[in-house]
């Protein structure tokens, strides 16, 4: 990869340039025969660090695979994919990562042939011990964070994966906080570490911190008032169990607000859809459990609600992570009860009164749209936006982010135009297609 090709690739996605960390991780990659371990805050633009040197390694020309990054879940995984697509470098890449059968996964690896994989780690063992994956080209070993992936939970999965690739020889490991030590069977060697976790700096640089207090122990009705007086900020809140994540999410709906769930408890497609309802405006809560406090690529999120105290210092941290990406600012709320304390380790905080008169739950400026067909029937973003204009009456500015993918696509359009897009659009055809469009709820 050249200069000019990397210029290209930044352009493409939208960069003027390479952060600090990502040019500090591309020099140690690219030049070092070592190891290479990259400590950097969550949102700081890891994945695309580790893959731009990573890519100039492979050989385009070959049908074998030739890189596996491990990550600890399907949606880390899938993001990671999309940024490799997105780069334009011209590789073939697949995640494996459940949410589907495993067969289906070997089907579509048989046609894709990918030359990097993107994968879980007990999904990767599984099509490594049936034999769907053949792993003796496989030279690079990313493993995205590396703390969880590395911790007991995943140790033995890990263990197995990592014996398995009998040919690695760079192994690049990231996180967003150290680990205490790196097992033995990683075979790190030759270590190089770009640390750009500044342990001096507090969180309270960029992310102002606050506490709400609750008279009642039930804190449902001072989390709703906490977030009438945000208005149409984004948030999410943050719960340690699931059935707390669908008890809190069905009582904000019931108050009029329009909120998307997410925990590990849900089906793929659900998990997909709130994500994506919650990225592109058209929820304006996310309310989950520490399952969205790692890996997801969501831009801009104002607030941190913490419902439920975080576990520890590394849940906090992972938390807080989600607010002030890319060095803009953000703030984190504990809503805390009669009997609460905040734990040592969240420092100085400011107390939060929540006015007497607040307004009622704001609409969000977007809606999603589900059209069930995608790139597999030829049908691309401009099409979409076309048809959303053409037939359902709406202008370029009322359709905001759009994404397809192989089976179906999303579309952002404005809020109070849904309903008209749906009424006009029915039994219409996208490029002579007949397909579902349904709003996601």
């Amino acid at each position: 990869m050249t200069f000019m090709d990397l210029q290209t690739i930044l352009h493409k996605l939208g960069i003027e340039r390479l952060s600090e960390m990502q040019e500090a991780t591309a020099e140690a990659i690219a030049h070092d025969d070592g190891d290479v371990v990259v400590l950097s805050p969550t949102g700081s633009g890891k994945t695309l660090a580790y893959l731009l040197p990573l890519l100039r390694c492979l050989d385009p020309e070959t049908d074998a695979l030739q890189m596996v990054v491990i990550v600890p879940g399907r949606e880390l995984a899938r993001q990671s994919q999309e940024v490799l697509r997105a780069t334009g470098a011209g590789l073939r890449s697949m995640s494996v990562c459940g949410g589907r059968p495993a067969m289906d996964e070997h089907r579509e690896m048989r046609k894709v042939r990918p030359q990097v994989l993107f994968a879980t780690p007990g999904r990767l063992n599984d099509h490594i011990d049936k034999g769907n994956i053949d792993t003796d080209e496989v030279a690079y070993l990313v493993i995205d964070e590396f703390d969880k992936c590395l911790n007991m939970g995943f140790l033995d999965e890990m263990r197995h994966a990592v014996d398995s690739l009998p040919r690695l020889r760079r192994r690049v490991l990231l996180s967003a906080t150290d680990a205490d030590s790196i097992p033995r069977f990683v075979r790190m060697s030759g270590v190089r570490r770009v640390d750009f976790l500044n342990d001096d700096e507090p969180l309270g640089e960029r992310v102002r911190v606050f506490t709400v207090q609750s008279s009642e122990k039930d804190k449902l009705h001072t989390l709703a008032r906490l977030l009438r007086m945000l208005g149409r900020q984004s948030s999410i809140v943050f719960l340690n169990y699931r059935d707390s994540v669908e008890r809190t999410d069905a009582f904000l709906r019931g108050e009029g607000f329009v909120t998307s769930a997410f925990h590990g408890g849900l089906d793929q497609k659900k998990r997909e859809d709130a994500l994506y309802r919650f990225s592109n405006g058209s929820s304006l809560v996310l309310v989950a459990t520490d399952l969205a406090s790692r890996g997801l690529d969501i831009p801009e999120v104002d607030n941190i609600i913490h419902y439920h105290l975080p576990l520890g210092n590394e849940e906090y941290v992972h938390r807080v992570g989600r607010t002030a990406r890319w060095h803009s600012a953000g703030a984190s709320y504990f809503v805390l009860g009669p009997e609460e304390h905040l734990p040592e380790y969240v420092g100085e905080t400011q107390p939060c009164e929540l006015p007497g008169e607040l307004p009622p739950p704001q609409a969000p400026r977007m809606a999603t749209l589900y059209i069930g067909k995608g790139k597999k029937d030829k049908i691309s973003r401009g099409d979409i936006v076309g048809f959303l204009c053409k037939k359902g009456g709406l202008d370029k500015s009322e359709v905001g982010r759009v994404d397809v993918t192989d089976r179906y696509a999303y579309a952002a359009v404005a809020y109070e135009r849904v309903r008209q897009v749906l009424q006009l659009t029915r039994g219409e055809k996208i490029k002579g297609i007949r397909t579902v469009i349904e709003q996601v709820k």
